[in-house]
């Protein structure tokens, strides 16, 4: 009576706990999953918009490479004031007074040179200043136009670098993308699983509980002939309590497990997903020289070391430049011409030429200039040191990775085969347990094996998938298509 009376309370506990577990739910395979990660996840959103920062970054540098147009200008420019001059014949310092009207307007064309780190701008503009008090009029000065180029010798040309740097810079958002989306899908496979583990933990242990249930009542029986002892019966007893603590551990790693995968995909904790396990798995055997050779063509590991090394020898060259001598070029070239009618402002311009030379030769730093050279010069063989040690480390992670997944499908068909196996022998020890034929132990002992093949063939599979995307993530190849994975970023952007 007193096990009767513990075994109902706890069913009407159960069945409060496990009323919303016990619904049928949204069935969804793994791939129908993925796709919704994909598309409406936080993880997702967060790495397009991470893209398209990286997108605007790119078009910022393309648009500094090319012309830019400007109006440019002063308007209603008034002044009156007293401004301190001197006379330069008498040298006297004395304050004059300033009353004039300014305003000006121009339009220029400028264009950055990165071969040379120059830049070239073409000007045209006009000024007029109205004077007032004692001495009024007004004076006009025009440049029709006018070319001017700065030039910055034995310097460091940040156009150059910026031209073999930001480019790879852009190709490596790309791929960081097409990585971010295949990290989805392995965190996707991995809080599939585990709910398709946990609910298949909870229907094992409830049907176990269920099943222990009827043959403790046979053994009951049977007690009372003499042919099964107190403590066999005992036995059962604690394995009913043990079927009943895993109905409820299991009951709270679903909820666990199902509000990490809504999480995951973008919805509240009221969906219920019902994860529908794939019996048939590709037939892939991976070739490792094929996988490093994608590796290295497809994913951002190469491109990252690409920058990493420019970015060394940048430094050098700006180090460089920066101890030697520093000599900057000026040169303007063009027309102008001042009148007070506007009319003649524009009429026989002057031409004019401005040539200037600057310098700057460092005659002693104690050592200063040399002391950045070879630090720079250090900090990039550190760097060449750093990627040959993790192209080292690359490749026998690719090896691993590789290994890992080709032994992984044998391992799957046979963990499939001892589910089976296991399954079948725990049929047949409760037929013999009914029939007298079998011990309460070899009966406890089926059943932990059957439970534990069970376990270790969702386990497996999920391994299996957990490797392969791995194995895509590493590639930016998918297997099974036999084609590298494309994304059109256009769609990411407009």
């Amino acid at each position: 009576m007193e096990f009767r009376g513990r075994k109902i309370t706890f069913v009407i506990v159960a069945l409060c706990i496990l009323s919303p577990i016990l619904g049928k739910g949204q069935q969804m395979s793994l791939n129908e999953t993925i796709q919704i990660a994909k598309t409406q996840s936080v993880a997702a959103l967060e790495a397009r918009n991470e893209f398209i920062s990286s997108y605007w970054q790119y078009r910022s540098y393309r648009a500094s490479m090319l012309p830019s147009v400007n109006l440019y200008g002063s308007l209603m420019s008034f002044d009156r004031s007293l401004t301190l001059l001197q006379d330069y014949t008498t040298g006297e310092m004395r304050y004059t007074k300033s009353y004039n009207l300014q305003n000006s307007l121009g339009f220029s064309i400028s264009q950055n040179i990165p071969f040379t780190g120059g830049a070239i701008s073409v000007y045209s503009d006009l000024s007029r200043i109205d004077q007032f008090g004692t001495t009024k009029g007004i004076t006009w000065y025009s440049q029709p136009f006018t070319i001017r180029y700065t030039q910055s010798l034995f310097s460091y040309n940040q156009f150059k670098w910026d031209k073999k740097i930001s480019p790879k810079e852009y190709e490596l958002s790309k791929r960081k993308y097409i990585e971010s989306m295949e990290q989805i899908t392995i965190e996707v496979v991995e809080y599939f699983y585990a709910l398709l583990l946990a609910k298949n933990s909870y229907q094992v242990a409830l049907s176990n509980y269920n099943n222990t249930l009827q043959l403790r009542s046979i053994a009951n029986e049977r007690m009372k002939l003499g042919r099964v002892s107190k403590d066999e019966l005992l036995k059962l007893d604690l394995n009913l309590l043990k079927d009943s603590i895993n109905i409820n551990e299991s009951a709270v790693k679903i909820r666990e497990a199902q509000m990490q995968l809504n999480s995951l995909l973008g919805y509240d904790e009221s969906l219920d997903v019902n994860p529908i396990i794939a019996e048939e798995l590709p037939i892939i055997e991976m070739d490792y020289q094929f996988v490093i050779d994608k590796s290295l063509a497809n994913s951002s590991f190469s491109v990252m070391n690409e920058i990493g090394l420019l970015n060394a020898e940048s430094d050098v060259a700006r180090a460089k430049a920066s101890r030697g001598i520093s000599m900057s070029l000026m040169a303007r070239l063009g027309l102008s011409k001042t009148d007070s009618k506007l009319r003649e402002v524009y009429k026989s311009p002057l031409d004019q030429e401005i040539v200037g030379l600057s310098f700057s030769i460092p005659i002693f730093d104690w050592g200063l200039g040399y002391g950045r050279v070879q630090k720079a010069k250090a900090a990039q063989e550190a760097s060449r040191a750093k990627v040959q040690q993790s192209e080292n480390d690359y490749r026998r992670k690719i090896f691993m990775a590789v290994g890992q997944f080709n032994n992984q499908r044998q391992q799957c068909l046979a963990s499939k085969k001892a589910q089976s196996l296991a399954q079948e022998r725990y049929d047949l020890m409760v037929e013999k347990f009914r029939g007298g034929k079998a011990t309460v132990t070899e009966l406890i002992d089926s059943q932990s094996e059957k439970d534990m093949a069970i376990q270790r063939y969702i386990t497996d599979i999920s391994n299996f998938w957990r490797y392969y995307y791995g194995l895509r993530q590493l590639t930016l190849y998918d297997f099974i298509e036999k084609s590298d994975i494309i994304v059109d970023f256009n769609q990411l952007i407009y």
